[in-house]
């Protein structure tokens, strides 16, 4: 009985740190633009 507690603990874990890590991606990542800034191309350039 005892190992299977552990057993169903260990699932537990993995079960909350995967849905945590799926609202951070969700939440704070994708609300990053998703396009990056282009440079401004900006006069002329010695050579």
């Amino acid at each position: 009985m005892e190992t299977f507690l552990e057993f169903l603990r260990e699932v537990l874990k993995g079960v909350v740190r995967e849905t945590g890590a799926y609202f951070f991606r969700k939440s704070i990542l994708q609300s990053k633009k998703t396009t990056p800034r282009r440079r401004k191309q900006g006069g002329s350039r010695k050579r």
